[in-house]
């Protein structure tokens, strides 16, 4: 069973959680937020293509795409900075000293939206049969 346009759902809201997060001052929340709308993207593109996604590293998931599901070394480099959200953005021990929400800024939740916004494109556009601009 194709599943990839439920996947596809989650992310589109995941990164509505991630902007409503960011306007609200959540900027680590918004990071991971960000992250797991781009990887819940990457898995629909897995399913479509009949690949197995397993795990949360974005990076991973599009290095392991097939073929026809390959791209570019500079989306896998933001998908990079996507993953250090996973865990980062949620546990203080994660970092030397204070919080996980004090370790986030406006201007990290803003490029890994735009990130994870890019991410979700070049699967979109692979799901409708479009040669996305991410793949050279």
């Amino acid at each position: 069973m194709d599943r990839s346009q439920d996947w596809m759902e989650d992310a589109a809201r995941d990164l509505e959680h991630a902007r409503a997060s960011a306007e609200g001052g959540h900027y680590n929340w918004s990071c991971f937020a960000a992250q797991q709308g781009a990887g819940k993207a990457v898995k629909a593109l897995c399913q479509r293509l009949g690949a197995v996604a397993w795990g949360h590293s974005v990076a991973d998931l599009l290095r392991e795409l097939p073929g026809e599901g390959s791209c570019a070394p500079a989306l896998v480099r933001k998908a990079l900075e996507l993953d250090k959200a996973y865990v980062g953005a949620r546990y203080a021990d994660a970092h030397p000293r204070g919080s996980a929400s004090s370790r986030y800024t406006p201007e990290e939740a803003e490029r890994m939206l735009g990130y994870a916004e890019e991410v979700v494109r070049f699967c979109q556009d692979l799901l409708s049969g479009d040669k996305p601009p991410g793949r050279d």
